[in-house]
């Protein structure tokens, strides 16, 4: 199975290459965190789908619970995780497991962590302990949802699966796991990433516009920890040998190649079961660790990462840093993937999303889609709000490239690249 899906991941890779015509980079409030731009050795490490209060596969840690096994080797290296928790998954019934080693064995059509009839082991609302001791540990905890149910169709892999459908749906299935993290807590989170990376749903919106409402930049990766895939082999010691290895191998070879190429990223693991109910994460992980300590990495939380720099193209020796730091907190002035591209011209549609305030430009954009019962062009919200405001000459299109600037909103400016617009916005003078 797991070369079955690492054929998919590839194929898909190139139909989006050569097939699909790839979509220009677009502004966005909330955006798709895999790295950012650092020259320091510090990387983050997500475990997903726990807390889990069951013992690892094969259990040589006298039945303690897979998530204390994580922690504690965590503890040993003084390395801080980003746990990407559930709520529960008991209510997803009634179901069946599917085939082992696919990726359906833990329910056809919904997921049950950490297994199927065992789902009040796992989950924050079953697992108060593990909660506490992640948060007195200093990790950080983010939204993975509550049932953990994808938010639209996925029918290459998950063709049995119920799905969430709409943006009513997928807030309130969020913001059941916030209530609960804050009511028994006191914690507030601020990153999501979705089940299973499913982003659109049928009603027009996608993840990002869920992020929004919620407040929550979208916690991504850019490197697998490969626990999560099975091994085929002929007995199970052996299968895990082999899980563990493809955890190993991989970062080390990585590391010979370029020993700066963990700084920023962040890395993807599994607080669970994998696909074939084995649990290499408890074996691999200290090597992992010891391998990247041994190059001078530290091992920080996702927020840690992100107050060294919240972008993937620009860093702390830009000498506008501060200014786009202080913008993006305000203001859409980042793309979705992350990256600001600060010299390229920028556009009559990036503006408005400079200028209107982030409630208007949501608001009215969702309005849209609701009312069209499609997307929309991202800054379709922005943008009528700033024709309503007389900013924006009459119809001049969000893609056109920028020819003046508002009066009294802007000192002078040589050029209209963005780097040079953000410099001359008066208000964040």
């Amino acid at each position: 199975m797991s070369i079955i899906v690492k054929a998919g991941k590839a194929g898909k890779r190139l139909l989006r290459r050569f097939l699909l015509p790839e979509a220009p980079p677009r502004l966005s409030y909330t955006r798709r965190i895999e790295r950012v731009k650092t020259s320091r050795r510090i990387c983050a490490m997500t475990f997903d789908d726990g807390p889990m209060d069951m013992p690892a596969v094969p259990d040589r840690f006298s039945g303690q619970a897979l998530t204390d096994v994580i922690l504690d080797i965590l503890a040993e290296f003084d390395a801080k995780g980003t746990f990407d928790v559930i709520g529960d998954t008991g209510e997803n019934y009634p179901d069946r497991a599917g085939k082992l080693g696919s990726a359906a064995w833990g329910g056809i059509k919904f997921d049950h962590y950490p297994d199927l009839g065992c789902d009040r082991r796992g989950g924050a609302a079953n697992n108060p302990r593990l909660i506490r001791r992640m948060l007195e540990e200093g990790h950080q905890i983010t939204n993975h949802g509550y049932r953990h149910i994808i938010f639209g169709k996925k029918p290459l892999v998950y063709g049995g699966r119920e799905y969430l459908g709409n943006i009513a749906h997928a807030v309130a299935d969020l913001l059941r796991l916030e209530t609960l993290m804050q009511k028994e807590y006191g914690y507030v989170m601020t990153m999501h990433r979705p089940p299973h990376y499913v982003d659109r749903m049928q009603d027009g919106f996608t993840a990002y516009d869920v992020c929004d409402v919620m407040g929550y930049q979208y916690l991504a990766a850019s490197f697998d920890g490969a626990g999560w895939l099975p091994a085929v082999a002929s007995d199970p010691e052996a299968a895990l040998a082999a899980e563990v290895e493809a955890m190993i191998a991989p970062m080390r070879r990585a590391l010979e190649t370029d020993p700066d190429f963990f700084c920023g990223q962040i890395i993807f693991q599994k607080d669970g079961y994998n696909m074939a109910k084995r649990t290499p994460v408890a074996f691999g992980l200290r090597e992992q660790l010891a391998l990247l300590q041994s190059y001078g990495y530290r091992v920080v939380t996702a927020e840690e990462l992100m107050a060294e720099s919240p972008f993937a193209d620009v860093g702390r020796d830009d000498p506008d840093f501060d200014r786009f730091c202080a913008l993006a907190k305000e203001r859409a002035v980042v793309y979705a993937d992350n990256r600001l591209r600060p010299d390229a011209p920028m556009t009559w549609g990036e503006l408005t999303m400079l200028l209107a305030p982030k409630e208007e430009a949501i608001a009215r954009r969702h309005n849209m889609i609701r009312q069209q019962g499609k997307a929309v062009h991202p800054y379709a919200g922005a943008m009528e709000w700033g024709r309503e405001n007389g900013l924006i000459p009459k119809g001049v299109r969000p893609d056109e490239t920028l020819t003046e600037l508002p009066v009294g909103e802007f000192d002078a400016v040589s050029d209209f690249t963005r780097r040079s617009v953000y410099r001359a916005y008066r208000k964040m003078q």
